[in-house]
């Protein structure tokens, strides 16, 4: 190995670094897999709370054909229950339901839909340990972060159960006397929301679209991602709960009939808004379907994060801030860090300190205490990141530490660290999704802004210095919608969180509820 690192440093130094971190890899960290002992209602206080069922009008429904989706714990590979596998008749079912019901939904007063977004927010404030449990279980993620992800996903609804009382419209002056000029803002309609919720924050990304369109007036259609549907089943369950009238929320599960239900989702006349967060490719093909009305859509597509670190940085703030924004759900976030580049004068430092924490880390099931990072979703996941590692090891990267699965169940891969990685490596060129921090040298500001945004998306970017002037000239000429500065960790409700280029459309959080609504102008005259 210290052959492989020799470059991050001093040569005579180099050696010794690299023996240590490889003492403590073996030594600190196994990857142990631990496998969960299932009950038959996945060990939740409130069992009520796992849902088999599809959501159509109020009613828990199977599929029409009778057919199932298996869904497995990425840890243990054990079956965790299955959901309808639905197709076009319920998807058609769900989106009449839904504009039956916007009817009434839509003429709600803003107050009453805050007073019913806040018990819904506050009933997922109750069950926070079952629903991060459901997360953790069909995600994989550890405990500690489901929990984290919970808080996250019901910030949204307390964020946008504010904002619905807060849609204001305007009067505008008039050039002419017997005119005068009023505004108002009303819902779209019925929105889909997303055709494919990602897995990866299986009830945030739910809660992000869902509460914006419920707090606009508007009514929905969930498709949640196959791999973790109960987490989006177990949040309506809550919101029924909480008194959201039936029709107003509809969910369809489905595996098989994915394309057949997306496009009805994008170009029935009923639906008037679109909202997805997911791969670009797959982004691209939706909005060329949903162009068909001309509907309204918002999208969060792929990333490619540069993470710049300056020679003049606190190195140990940007090691802390690698490991939050790359490794966080082992590297399964739209914002993780995929790239980094290092200046060359801090490399040697920025590299050692970031392989030894790393080397701390213990890889394993989510429910165990100490576990602090978990599998990836499914095999295909695996396959992605080894892909790049291959990669980048053919075109000359060094090995620092990982760099292939761990054996045994589940969909665990070791976290990895490489060095010397060209800039023609596919993991600077697509999106890994995995844990994987690939450094590359750079010498100058220029040098790294044009190597930062060389690239067709522009989800997220980071960077560490201690210059206010570089502050400012590097976030202004990253070519992406949100920047973090000396910080990895950027995800707020209050945010407007999207991208530029390929990484999407429109802004999600923030004030995204203006994505849910139409501006209409009225002249009043005659007067």
């Amino acid at each position: 190995m210290a052959s492989r690192i020799a470059s991050l440093s001093l040569r005579a130094t180099a050696t010794s670094t690299t023996a240590t971190l490889k003492n403590k890899l073996l030594a600190r960290n196994q990857f142990a897999v631990y496998r969960m002992a299932s009950t038959s209602a996945l060990g939740l206080k409130d069992a009520s709370l796992l849902r088999t069922q599809g959501y159509i009008d109020g009613k828990w429904v199977d599929a029409q054909g009778g057919g199932k989706i298996k869904v497995f714990n990425p840890a243990t590979e054990e079956e965790l229950g299955t959901v309808p596998e639905m197709g076009l008749a319920e998807t058609k079912q769900a989106i009449e339901t839904a504009s039956q019901a916007f009817k009434t939904w839509s003429k709600t007063t803003p107050k009453h839909r805050h007073d019913l977004l806040m018990k819904f927010y506050a009933l997922m404030q109750e069950h926070q340990d079952d629903l991060a449990r459901i997360i953790t279980l069909e995600n994989g993620k550890p405990l500690v972060e489901a929990k984290g992800e919970n808080a996250y996903a019901a910030s949204f609804l307390e964020w946008f159960a504010e904002e619905a009382v807060r849609t204001y419209g305007e009067v505008i002056p008039s050039p002419f006397p017997h005119i005068r000029n009023v505004v108002v803002k009303q819902p779209i309609g019925v929105v889909f929301s997303s055709i494919l919720t990602p897995w990866n924050f299986p009830s945030a990304m739910i809660t992000r679209k869902l509460g914006a369109a419920l707090a606009a007036g508007c009514t929905a259609v969930i498709k949640p991602p196959p791999e973790t549907p109960f987490s989006a089943l177990a949040l309506v369950e809550l919101a029924n709960r909480a008194g959201i009238p039936s029709g107003v929320i509809n969910v369809v599960t489905t595996q098989a009939n994915v394309h057949e239900v997306g496009r009805e989702m994008c170009e029935n006349p009923l639906v008037k808004k679109v909202t997805f967060t997911g791969s670009t490719p797959v982004a691209k093909a939706l909005y060329m379907m949903a162009a068909s009305t001309l509907k309204k859509v918002s999208i969060e597509a792929g990333g490619n994060a540069p993470f710049i670190v300056f020679d003049d940085a606190d190195i140990d703030a940007a090691v802390e801030g690698a490991i939050a924004c790359k490794f966080r759900q082992s590297g399964q976030t739209c914002v993780c860090a995929n790239r980094f580049y290092v200046q060359d004068s801090v490399y040697a430092d920025f590299a050692s300190r970031l392989a030894e924490k790393v080397a701390a880390f213990k890889v394993g099931n989510g429910l165990d205490g100490d576990t602090t990072h978990g599998p990836l979703i499914h095999q295909k996941a695996l396959a992605k990141i080894q892909r790049h590692v291959d990669d980048a090891l053919a075109r000359g990267a060094q090995l620092v530490m990982g760099g292939s699965r761990v054996p045994g169940k589940g969909s665990f891969f070791q976290p990895t660290v490489l060095s010397e990685v060209p800039p023609d490596a596919l993991v600077h060129t697509e999106e890994t999704f995995g844990p994987l921090a690939a450094l590359t040298r750079f010498e100058t500001e220029e040098q790294v802004i044009a190597l930062a945004n060389n690239t067709s998306v522009g989800l997220a970017g980071y960077f560490y210095t201690r210059d206010v002037g570089k502050v400012w000239r590097v976030a202004e000429a990253l070519e992406v919608g949100m920047v973090g500065t000396n910080t990895g960790l950027i995800s707020q409700a209050v945010i407007p969180f999207g991208g530029v280029k390929e990484s999407g459309l429109g802004r999600e959080g923030s004030h995204g509820i203006e994505e849910y609504m139409n501006v209409k102008f009225i002249a009043f005259g005659g007067l």
